[in-house]
């Protein structure tokens, strides 16, 4: 047969309506991705409240659930890389990124255990609330999205894609570091003032614990503070880690804020005390609110913020005295 008779190749279609919805599909999977990194990056209560899911998940130190924190943020970067570049998406991406939404779904169902599925999970930081069951649909969805895509859009290994994958990797888990630099100092700071709490008890009700003697940490918050709140949330993983730990709030504020302050920190467990006489609380708190103290026998030893609530440092001084 001549040369000339044989059929020639139908050159591969590139845009098939199937390479569309996959492609399509794919760049909104990595937008989910990169928005929310982002979404936790983008203020410091956001990423606050992530880095604290860690100290619930059992690592007992600040320190540690920054990095820890900050690296699985990373990791969300470097998927959304790897995504829209394509780099091995069948032999590794598709697999990693099913492994860690599968991940989120077992700390969300953690979460709902412990807590219900009230108040926001903060997948997307303070950017778009989700309650944890919504949040475990969105990743099922997800997951569903990955395994079609790993059927629809294979998208087979390009040339020298391996060279790209140490510098990719390197920028997307540097990007939190640099972001939300790492505070590497979480003692608390010794209190050099000296501290009366001898009014807690001038009035009728008093604290039922008797809070001059022996060591515990006292923290006085405002019901309307938005910061008391995010340090009672702290205190409400601490505590339920650590129900040993002699930690008892006194509160301050109108009556009927009480019911939205615990709803939003889940601090109802912790050991506390309305005190309605303002201006003695304000003599105690100090100048603003959470104010935080470490007391030892009735005297001030320490003072600290709610970052400087860490359980290693606490475990030391409660009981190894130091």
């Amino acid at each position: 047969m001549d040369i000339l008779d044989v059929p020639a190749t139908e050159p591969q279609k590139r845009f098939t309506p199937k390479r569309i919805i996959g492609l399509t599909l794919l760049i909104l999977l990595a937008s989910v991705f990169f928005f929310s990194g982002y979404s936790k990056l983008h203020s410091n209560n956001a990423f606050d409240n992530f880095q604290w899911t860690f100290i619930d998940l059992g690592f007992n130190s600040q320190l540690v659930a920054g990095i820890l924190a900050r690296l699985m943020i990373g990791l969300e970067f470097v998927l959304g890389l790897f995504l829209i570049l394509h780099i091995f998406l069948q032999k590794f991406t598709y697999k990693a990124v099913i492994g860690t939404l599968v991940f989120f779904i077992v700390y969300l169902i953690f979460v709902i255990i412990k807590h219900g599925n009230a108040g926001d999970c903060g997948c997307f930081g303070d950017k778009l609330s989700m309650s944890p069951l919504n949040a475990i649909i969105k990743n099922v969805v997800m997951i569903a999205v990955t395994i079609l895509l790993m059927r629809i859009y294979p998208a087979k290994p390009y040339k020298f894609q391996d060279i790209f994958i140490p510098p990719i990797t390197m920028l997307g888990l540097c990007i939190p570091f640099i972001v939300n630099v790492i505070d590497m100092s979480n003692a608390p700071t010794p209190y050099k003032k000296e501290l009366d709490i001898t009014p807690l008890y001038k009035f009728t009700p008093a604290p039922s614990v008797d809070l001059l003697h022996g060591k515990h940490i006292i923290v006085y918050v405002s019901y309307y503070c938005p910061h008391c709140k995010k340090a009672a949330y702290l205190l409400q993983i601490i505590h339920r880690k650590h129900p040993d730990y002699p930690i008892y709030m006194i509160m301050a504020g109108a009556p009927e804020q009480e019911k939205q302050f615990f709803d939003e920190s889940h601090a109802i467990d912790i050991p506390h005390f309305y005190y309605p006489h303002y201006e003695e609380f304000t003599k105690m708190a100090g100048a603003g609110t959470p104010a935080i103290y470490w007391i030892n026998n009735g005297k001030a030893e320490f003072e600290s913020n709610y970052y400087q609530l860490d359980p290693k440092y606490m475990e030391q001084w409660l009981h190894n005295g130091k």
